[in-house]
């Protein structure tokens, strides 16, 4: 029984796909990164901000959306060499363009035409994770913890999973405990932000800009200033606040460019860092912030206490735990699991999460 997971998270980087099996435990069989064509990326990224008229943009992104999906399972089919007949489930979790859980009325809104991609694959499709623990008082974010839960927590020392993507997250595990994890701010989207500011370039490959710089104290004491770093879990953000506009508070054009990269780089390992409690021993890091040796090293001077690595050694690529994490969701919506972890969200009650599309 195979189950795919498409993750296309905050970053917009491109599109991860898995092929999982569940024998029980989740086994990476294939994976898969597949690009967005450069009109639709803009089209996203214009979505994920205010703009006018965006119902009329949002409508044909959709679209354009799940088509570019069918064709990275399509691809993950023949680079696997299965048929859609062997794949009981697709979880996806859509493109977030807003995402405000702390509002008079809180909505989060992952998009694209999930009936579109189910027919376009023939696959039964599972979307819509995150509004069902919103609807029982949850952030619904993160969703990870769940996952990390099943696969990671097997030791009986205090370990955190942290996950780098464009925002990044921590699940904190103890066996025989609860399980606590929220957003802790910025991961690689400021400085992904910035250096396409700066150079033009969607990413700091290999940190080289970053390393060009020298860390600015003052800016980074006003930046962990910010309200959201001291708030108290459950809590959750997203592009749409951690932004170049949210930058531009801190007037970064007094800094030499390559230093507020490198400020920026240590603003994502401080938060992290300040994120954990002393009890940590272990911290296995995932998602594409692995990339940059310039955050695990910071991570790794800030938290001398505890042992850095990424979750390689635990025997779970770095690169595919989020779309692995979505493959198991839909395992578990048709498993009825439960997806959630209210100690997580904030959410009254542990929940089923998703929404089956059938082809």
């Amino acid at each position: 029984m195979y189950y795919i997971g498409i993750m296309s998270g905050t970053s917009l980087d491109g599109i991860d796909l898995v092929l999982v099996s569940f024998t029980p435990q989740p086994t990476l069989i294939c994976s898969l990164l597949h690009s967005y064509p450069v009109g639709l990326k803009q089209q996203l990224q214009q979505l994920c901000q205010p703009g006018i008229n965006e119902i009329e943009l949002l409508g044909p992104t959709e679209q354009q959306l799940a088509y570019c999906y069918a064709a990275g399972v399509a691809a993950l089919l023949a680079k696997a060499g299965l048929a859609a007949s062997q794949i009981s489930a697709i979880g996806c979790h859509g493109q977030t363009v807003r995402h405000r859980p702390d509002g008079q009325y809180p909505f989060t809104i992952q998009i694209g035409d999930m009936h579109k991609l189910a027919m376009l694959c023939q696959i039964p499709v599972i979307a819509d994770f995150r509004r069902k623990d919103i609807a029982y008082g949850g952030q619904g974010a993160p969703l990870v913890p769940a996952f990390h839960r099943a696969v990671f927590d097997k030791a009986d020392k205090r370990r955190a999973i942290v996950n780098i993507g464009g925002i990044a997250n921590v699940t904190l595990l103890n066996e025989g405990a609860a399980v606590t994890g929220f957003d802790t701010g910025p991961g690689n989207a400021l400085l992904d932000n910035w250096v396409m500011y700066c150079h033009g370039k969607p990413y700091d490959e290999h940190g080289r800009f970053c390393r060009q710089g020298q860390l600015q104290p003052e800016l980074l004491a006003a930046m962990l200033s910010d309200s959201y770093f001291a708030r108290a879990a459950p809590k959750s953000t997203g592009r749409e606040y951690f932004n170049l506009d949210w930058l531009q508070q801190f007037k970064p054009e007094r800094y030499n460019a390559a230093d507020v990269q490198r400020t920026l780089c240590r603003l994502t390992a401080q938060s992290i860092a300040n994120s954990l409690d002393n009890a940590v021993q272990q911290v296995y890091v995932c998602g594409g912030g692995v990339h940059n040796p310039l955050i695990m090293e910071d991570l790794s001077v800030l938290l001398t206490r505890c042992n850095v690595s990424s979750t390689a050694v635990l025997g779970v690529d770095p690169d595919w735990v989020e779309a692995m994490a979505f493959a198991w969701l839909a395992w578990a919506y048709q498993h009825q699991v439960t997806g959630n972890l209210p100690e997580v969200t904030g959410a009254s009650k542990a929940c089923v999460l998703g929404v089956a599309y059938q082809p």
